[in-house]
């Protein structure tokens, strides 16, 4: 293996592959019990607009079995429960503080029967080939250390006509737009963090990120290049977020 090969990113620096998980996992560790709160303050309550989309597109049907890998506090997945009766969903995080933050909350005890909160790794999940009929993750998928592994994960799990959808911070196509975001981004939300989270690191890192993932044409090979047919990609509010969509055929 050569260094390059043996390094990603956190953020805008360069780590040892081997050290990210763990210092991805601090972050949310260390965000866990302002999570929601940041997540309203800093898209000022768009990501659940988003997240609607998101179902909208995803279309869950009764008795379906989800996986909602960095799930978190549980957003997507009790989404995805009051729309399918009978459903089942799998919250599957590897920062074990976010799941708790997330049984917490009121639709956590409402549907415990058809929940499950798992700890585990998007790059090694603990569930046997053909097990999910789909597989979500919203804003969890620029952390992994090693995205392709990830998707070929998400394509393992997966039955045969199963669906992955992936939310994600993207690339707005405008570079006067992106600028303009830009700004906002590294000057107003670490020091929102600093105020509601008493944590500007993590959402430096948080900022960082978003611009280290893929833009959207390239991420769509990548969901291709896992196995996925069929793949689409739809931008929301001008590409600051992007959804994209594959199949399991």
């Amino acid at each position: 293996m050569t260094d390059e090969q043996k390094t990603t990113h956190f953020g805008f620096q360069t780590v040892d592959e081997d050290q990210k998980a763990g210092m991805v996992h601090g972050v949310f560790t260390n965000v866990a019990s302002k999570y929601d709160v940041m997540n309203d303050a800093m898209s000022l309550g768009i990501h659940r607009v988003w997240k609607d989309a998101m179902m909208d597109w995803l279309a869950p049907r009764p008795g379906q079995k989800l996986l909602d890998v960095a799930g978190g506090t549980g957003d997507v997945s009790f989404r995805f429960l009051k729309r399918a009766p009978g459903a089942h969903a799998t919250v599957l995080d590897m920062t074990e503080s976010m799941l708790i933050e997330g049984r917490k909350r009121a639709e956590a005890e409402q549907m415990a029967g058809s929940l499950e909160w798992v700890v585990g790794d998007a790059m090694a999940l603990p569930f046997p080939d053909n097990t999910f009929d789909t597989y979500t993750i919203s804003f969890g998928i620029r952390n992994v250390t090693r995205i392709p592994e990830a998707l070929s994960e998400a394509y393992r799990v997966l039955r045969p006509g199963g669906r992955l959808m992936v939310l994600e911070f993207s690339q707005i196509p405008n570079d006067m737009m992106q600028k303009v975001y830009d700004l906002y981004s590294f000057n107003v939300i670490p020091r929102m963090g600093k105020v509601i989270a008493n944590d500007s690191e993590s959402y430096q890192y948080l900022v960082e990120s978003i611009r280290k993932f893929p833009d959207q044409e390239t991420f769509a090979q990548m969901i291709r290049t896992a196995g996925f047919d069929n793949v689409k990609y739809r931008n929301l509010t001008m590409g600051i977020a992007a959804l994209h969509s594959g199949w399991k055929i």
